[in-house]
């Protein structure tokens, strides 16, 4: 069996039924005076144009991308869709498909020069329009931020808590269970806790370094210590400590002084 040619067909209200009639009527004409006898009649009565989920309209599309329709063909544009953005989507799918989309009002064709072009056109100003969107989310968000009002879900995990339970060394699972929540909300506080440690942590090297330059009577390893740091930064700053020693030493003694342990 060969691929079909289907004449979609679409009124608002179901007192349009004249409408669909006369839509039909005058697609049956132009298969006529195009020599196309053999179609099928896709029709969504009651719908409006600017739903994209409709019956007839997903059953033809179905068919579309199973590779088993030769054409469409449409009164306008406005019976397929209302929008730049369904109706390029559609546009985009027949050209996958190889599939030829004919509009007899606008007396477009696909096929066509001028069909190439509007495609071109409809992605232009899809893009545009896409664009459009995102600045006024964009603009929206920095005036409400600018108004005080929060933005995005508000946190309810108990954080205080969980970072106690984490420090006490529990297990995800006991967290959660204690704390009354997912185990997602434990890892977010888990990987925040250790982010905030960490900024903390650099400011405190950072404190320490300065310490350095404006007292040569700088503080032990074990002062440091005291200071609650993360094993992986007291590593930092003893590195950091060996290498100026090695610096000072070799400013005395010439380049090649070497040190071992």
């Amino acid at each position: 069996m060969g691929r079909i040619n289907a004449l979609y067909v679409r009124v608002s209200t179901d007192s349009q039924q004249t409408g669909l009639e006369s839509q039909i009527r005058a697609l049956k004409d132009w298969c006529n005076r195009n020599q196309i006898d053999q179609y099928e009649i896709f029709a969504d009565e009651g719908i409006s144009g600017a739903k994209e989920d409709r019956p007839a309209l997903n059953r033809l599309m179905k068919m579309v991308e199973n590779n088993e329709v030769e054409q469409v063909i449409v009164f306008s544009f406005s019976r397929f869709a209302r929008s730049t953005s369904h109706l390029l989507k559609g546009l985009k799918i027949f050209k996958e498909k190889n599939t030829r989309f004919i509009s007899t009002t606008e007396s477009i064709d696909t096929n066509s020069p001028l069909g190439v072009a509007l495609y071109t056109i409809l992605g232009a100003l899809a893009q545009l329009e896409r664009e459009m969107i995102i600045e006024r989310v964009r603009a929206g968000m920095a005036n409400a931020r600018a108004k005080g009002k929060r933005i995005g879900r508000v946190k309810k995990r108990n954080s205080v808590l969980i970072r106690s339970l984490i420090e006490a060394k529990l297990s995800y699972r006991e967290i959660a269970r204690i704390a009354k929540c997912s185990h997602g909300s434990v890892h977010a506080e888990v990987v925040a806790f250790k982010k905030e440690k960490e900024t903390l942590d650099k400011q405190k090297m950072l404190e320490f370094q300065e310490s350095i330059k404006a007292d040569s009577n700088n503080q032990s390893l074990e002062e440091l210590k005291k200071m609650d740091l993360l094993p992986e930064t007291i590593q930092k700053i003893e590195q950091t400590l060996e290498q100026e020693a090695k610096s000072k030493v070799s400013e005395v003694q010439g380049p090649y002084y070497e040190t071992y342990d």
